[in-house]
Parts: structure tokens; sequence; C-alpha cells
């Protein structure tokens, strides 16, 4: 009688105050499964696939949400008898429970509560709704009116699958395990629709004391079973084993090993590209990358590690990237287990360039008609006088060639050539012309790194040489590179919306720049470096360069297709030196095979693209014979620089400013008059015929004779020019005056 009466009393109230709940007391079905977010996030391939996941809620761990017709049916019917036998008979409240609970609590009587999965999947909703409703904690009586309001109004606008699927997706677990995929990949390591009875039961048994000892699971476990069996009229409960797997569940020893996803939705394929793009919990954004060219080419790159380890080389990076769009199809940033330091992101740490600098190089001493691709340059030992003292470059071969077309020093890599190139082009000029091509960790001037540049002393990323071979591939024209669809601001260190670069430029013209390619694709111009077959020659069109560092500390292999550019960094992250590694040996097998695998299925060859106007193709031959070893050759030309006979005699052009070197700063002595001090401007060679040196843009006198110029306080430019005043090369350096006794 009593307890009808305390029941009758619950209903008229509780009926009241779910009479006065707002429309927007508590969300639709619809709006909660929008507002729900996993705590990781996930980075997609351009087709849908899930590339890399990545954590970014640290408060709790979520899953992708799960439908009901993805939880396995034990599991249901365990949830059922652990907590709402009468789910699906009741409207959201079991009065009968709720007025025998109300009398016990009145009389302290310590009972389980009688929370219907409604009325706990309103607390649910507001905890989820609100941080303050997660530290409340334990419920007051009237809290639990609230709640009991709640869900007479949920149950009156929800459908009962809806409920249990929301509530299986909200409910606490386990430490930071929220919702039943959670649960199920953390404790069992497989999804929910693979669950059985006895795990079903330990996970039922959670929800009561998510912190409870695995004894203490095991025997609720137990209690639920039985509750299980009582439910289906005749079955007997087996509780045998469960104090084992509660123990090895709780402990993670049945957790899958692939992560939380698993493999299959988390692959593990592109973890430095997901740090840089991933920031929102649920996140699934779809980037450029192909799955199958990313996880091809990462275990390329490993393969190679695997052959080279004993030569102290264990990591790498490789991009890949489409030349028309600027997409980025593939970022392999580390050799992941094989490193000591995978998190290192390989694709955009700084090393040094090594070669891979060359053909900027030449390309613009070709754009400034200082030299055409057979211009003869003397590969011979060479001192050049500098600030800091003579600079020595060496070959990587330690034989020397003599005269050497610019064709052939480019395709062999030879460092003198490219020196005395540099030379004549000044440190500064190039440097300049670095930056258009998006070299922008060039940050001093060209003095800063001096001759060397030509060898590649500057710092830059695989991230930025591949996208400046991309602008050589596209005929000199920049662009920015994208990882993710859609417009989006630059990428800085604070944050990637997934474009790297600024807007479009004109980095060269396209006349030098398809002459570069050109000789970066021809077998015979290499041959005397690299031999007729190597890595690089390819039996389809592409244009590559090699490169090695100092000491053999990184060697690089970047280059291009019609279609495609392909850049591989082998090293090590920590920069210790590999053991007679370069960047044939090292990094250009990982480029083959990837190059390979995108010409893959084509019906022809990739073939070169046409010459751009202003290039005109014309037979040549050297002379002498004796001295010059290359045969008569086809040879491209920027028009009007054209010749058919190469002779020797023209190289003494070549002779190069010798004093004041680069960057030198010159004292006056201050015990000698200015008037009498003089400065003797010297060439490495015989000049040119109507030579002329040009100090600050003045006339200089001829460099055919000896020029004594009176210093005077300051910076100054030095310059030689030819007899029709096109400027052959030009320094910088400074004169300074020093105090004394004498000094005026």
């Amino acid at each position: 009688m009593i307890l009808r009466v305390v029941r009758n009393g619950l209903f008229l109230l509780v009926s009241w105050a779910a009479c006065c709940l707002p429309a927007s007391a508590v969300p639709s079905f619809a709006e909660l499964r929008a507002a729900y977010s996993e705590s990781d996030a996930v980075l997609l391939a351009r087709d849908g696939r899930p590339l890399h996941s990545k954590r970014i809620d640290m408060t709790q761990r979520r899953l992708p949400w799960t439908r009901i017709e993805d939880v396995s049916p034990t599991l249901l019917r365990a949830l059922l008898a652990s907590e709402d036998r009468k789910f699906y008979e009741h409207a959201g409240v079991d009065w009968s429970a709720a007025a025998a609970g109300a009398w016990r609590n009145l009389w302290n009587t310590r009972t389980r509560g009688a929370s219907t999965l409604s009325m706990q999947l309103v607390g649910l909703l507001d905890e989820f709704a609100s941080e303050e409703a997660q530290r409340r904690g334990r419920r007051s009586v009237a809290q639990k009116l609230s709640q009991a309001a709640g869900a007479l109004w949920l149950e009156q606008r929800w459908k009962k699958d809806e409920i249990l699927e929301a509530y299986l997706n909200l409910a606490g677990f386990r430490g930071e395990m929220v919702g039943v995929a959670a649960m199920s990949r953390g404790l069992f390591g497989k999804w929910p629709d693979g669950l059985d009875e006895r795990e079903s039961a330990l996970a039922a048994a959670l929800l009561r004391s998510p912190g409870a000892s695995p004894k203490i699971v095991a025997t609720r476990a137990c209690g639920v079973l039985q509750a299980m069996a009582q439910m289906k009229r005749g079955a007997v409960a087996d509780c045998a084993g469960l104090d084992g797997l509660a123990r090895l569940a709780l402990s993670g020893g049945l957790r899958d090993q692939a992560g939380w996803l698993g493999a299959e939705q988390s692959p593990g394929l592109a973890p430095h590209l997901a740090q840089k793009l991933l920031t929102q919990p649920g996140e699934r954004l779809r980037s450029t990358l192909d799955a199958d060219l990313q996880r091809f080419a990462g275990a390329s790159l490993q393969r190679q590690l695997h052959d080279i380890v004993r030569q102290n080389a264990e990591d790498g990076a490789l991009l890949v990237i489409d030349n028309g769009s600027g997409e980025v199809l593939a970022w392999v940033g580390s050799s992941g287990a094989l490193s000591d330091a995978p998190e290192v992101d390989g694709v955009t740490a700084l090393r040094q360039a090594g070669s891979t600098l060359k053909p900027f190089l030449y390309a613009l001493a070709f754009e400034r008609r200082d030299l055409t691709a057979a211009s003869l340059l003397d590969d011979s030992p060479l001192a050049v006088t500098t600030s800091n003292g003579l600079y020595v470059p060496q070959n990587y071969a330690p034989q020397y060639r003599g005269w050497v077309s610019a064709r052939m020093a480019l395709g062999g890599s030879l460092n003198v050539p490219a020196v005395r190139t540099l030379v004549r082009v000044g440190p500064d000029v190039l440097r300049d012309r670095l930056h258009a091509f998006g070299f922008k960790s060039l940050t001093e001037n060209g003095d800063y790194y001096g001759f060397s540049l030509a060898l590649g002393s500057a710092d830059v990323s695989l991230l930025m040489l591949a996208n400046a071979y991309r602008t050589l591939a596209n005929g000199g024209q920049w662009s920015p590179l994208r990882v993710t669809k859609g417009e989006g601001a630059p990428c800085t260190e604070g944050g990637c919306s997934g474009v790297f670069g600024g807007p479009a430029q004109r980095a060269a013209a396209a006349a030098p720049v398809f002459i570069v390619a050109d000789i970066l694709a021809d077998r015979a111009a290499r041959v005397g470096t690299f031999g007729l077959e190597s890595w690089l020659a390819t039996p389809y069109w592409s244009a590559v360069k090699t490169g090695t560092s100092k000491d053999m500390r990184d060697n690089w292999c970047i280059g291009f297709s019609p279609r495609y550019t392909v850049a591989v960094w082998v090293g090590n992250a920590a920069g210790e030196a590999m053991h007679d590694v370069s960047g044939v040996s090292g990094a250009a097998p990982v480029w083959r095979e990837v190059m390979d695998w995108l010409q893959r299925g084509g019906t022809t060859p990739a073939l070169a693209k046409p010459p751009p106007v202003g290039v005109k193709r014309q037979p040549i031959r050297f002379e002498p014979p004796g001295k010059i070893s290359e045969a008569a050759r086809q040879e491209w030309f920027i028009a009007g620089t054209g010749m058919s006979v190469v002779r020797l005699a023209e190289p003494t052009s070549l002779a190069h400013i010798a004093y004041p070197g680069q960057g030198t700063i010159i004292a006056l002595d201050p015990d000698i008059p200015p008037e009498r001090q003089r400065v003797a401007l010297q060439l490495s060679g015989q000049p040119g015929p109507g030579w002329q040196w040009r100090i600050d843009a003045q006339p200089s006198g001829s460099a055919a004779s000896e020029v004594l110029w009176r210093p005077s306080p300051g910076k100054h430019r030095l310059a030689l020019v030819e007899a029709n005043g096109h400027e052959l090369e030009a320094i910088h350096f400074e004169v300074r005056a020093l105090k004394g006794k004498r000094a005026k």
C-alpha cells in the first residue's frame, strides 16, 4: 500500500516535470549524432581510404559512432539483463522499481539504483553537453527527478533502438574508454559485433563500477551471465574462466597491437603529414595522397635502407608530386621502425643540398647568356680567393677531365666547372634565383654562402627541392604544393591548411630551363660519372639529378617525368656520416622503383615535352679534336646564342676575377699616405679582346694591362665587362680606413 502511494506520487511529480520541460531540454537523436565526435582525427587518402589517425582529445578515448546493428546481440542482452530488464515494457521510468528505491533511500538502505537506461541516457546527454555535469558526480534526489522527467520526454520522441544506440556510444566503461567501440577495442581487441557472451558480461559489469578490480568485475559478470540465463528460461550460466579473462582484458593483454582503430582503419601510413594537418577531434580530412603509392613508396624506402644498414644509413624520406596540379601523392617522412628518430619529418628537415642545386646555377648562366650548353669549361685544379682565404673545390672523383662542355659538366655533376660558373654569375645572383625557386631557407645574402653555394653548401628541405625540380618540369613556372583538396592559406610553423608556399610566379625563363632538363635526361652526358647503365637510366623520358653532402651525411635523388616529380633523401636524422653511400647508390634505387611504379600500365613510354619558343637545335663540333674529347652532336641553344663550331680558343674568355675576391675587406695602412696606396686588379687568366674593369659602374681601365686602383673607404662593386658592355662577372668588396698616427 505504501509503495503504491509512493509510486503514484512519483508518477504525478515526474509527469508534471516532464510537461514543463522546454522543447530543447534533450536533443534529438539526429542532433546527438551530428554533435558526437571521436577523440581521434583521421587523415584520408584521395579516394577516402584511411591513412593515419591522430589522437586529439586526451581526456577521453572515443572511437567512431557504432550503430546498434553493429553491436553483438549478446552484448545487448547483457546490457538489458544488467541495467534494465523491463526496457521494452516501460515508457522511460520503471515506476515500481523507482518507488522501491525511493522507499529504501528514505530509510538509508543500501540498494541498487532504479534508473532505467532511458534515465541514465538523460544523465549521459547532460554530461555530453556540459563539463560541469561531469564534475557533479553522484546525483541528488532533485536531479534524479529531473532525469526521470527527461526520460519520459525522451521516450516520446526517440525510438527504443535509438536510446540503446546512444547509450552504448556515450557510456563510460573503464578509465578513459567511452563508448562501446572504445571498450571493445581497448579491452578485447575487436569491434563490438564480435563480442561473445562472456566478454559481453564483463562489459556490462563495468557499467556499474568502471574502476573495480578484475576480481570484482568477474564476480559481477557472473551475476550478469546468471541474469541472462534466467531471461532465456532454462539456460545455465557458465562462469568458468571469467577471473582470468577479466585480468587479461583489464590489463590490456587482449588489445590489438595495430592500435585502437586497427590496421584497416588506421594503417599508419602518413604519420608526419597527419601530425601537420589534423587538429580537430573527429576530423576526417581527405588529402591528396594516393594510398597505394604511399604504401609502396614507404616499403621501397625500407627495403633499400635494409640493404645499406651496414653502411650506417637508417633514415630516409620521399615525396611524389603531380607536376600539373601540384598535389602531393606520397609523403614518407621517415623509415619508421628502422629509425632512431622516427618522429623527425625528413621531408621538411633542413639538410645540405649537395649537387642538387647545380641545375639552377646552369639555368641561370644560360639565361644570362654567360654560357650555352656547348660552352667549354675548364675542369682542372682551381683556387678562388675569398675573404676567408682560398676556396679550393674538389671533384667527387679524384681525376680532372680538362675542357668539357657545360652539358657534360652538369650531366656528370663536375664540381670545379660549377664553381667556375658561379664565379662568373656571382653568389648573390644565384641566391636570389634559388629564392625564386622556393628555397626560402636561404635567408642570408650570397656572400654568406660564397662560391660553395654552387656545390650545395646551403641547407634546404626535400620539400623545397621537390617543388623546385617540379618547377623545372613545368618550364620555370613555380606554384605552391597541395596536400588537401580545396583552397587554403599557406602552411606555417603554427599550423597547416594543406598549401605549401605562396602565390604562383615565374622563377626562370622557359628556354634555359628546357635545356637544363634536356641535359638531366641525357644518358650520354652523365656516362663519364655514372656509366651508361645505372639507376638513373630509365626506359622512358625522365630528368634526374643526384647529390651528396659533405662527408656523405646526406644523399639525394630528385627527378621528374613529364607528369610526376619524385624526390628521395637518404641519411641519418642525427646527421651522422654514412659509409660509402652516394646519391646514386643510396637514394637513386628508391627513386627508380617509385618512378617505375608511376609509369606502370602506360601504353607508351613517357616522352619529352616539345621545346618552348626561343629554343633551336643545331649540329655542333668541337675543335681541336685532340684537346676536346667530345664528339659532334646536336645541341640546343637559346635563340641568338647558337654556334656550329666550338673552338678551344674561346674558353680563354672564362678567366675570372682573382683579386679582390668576393667579400674581401681591404684595410688602408694608416702609416702610408692615402694617395700612395693602390690595389692591383687581377684576373685568373688571359682576358678576352676589349675586356674592361668597372668599379662602382665607372670605367677603371683595360683588363689586358695592369690596373692599380686608388682605394677609397666604403663598399664597392668590381665588374668585368666585355667590349660590348656585357657584364661577365661582378664581386663586392670593402675598403676600411684604420686609425693611426698618420691617418688624415
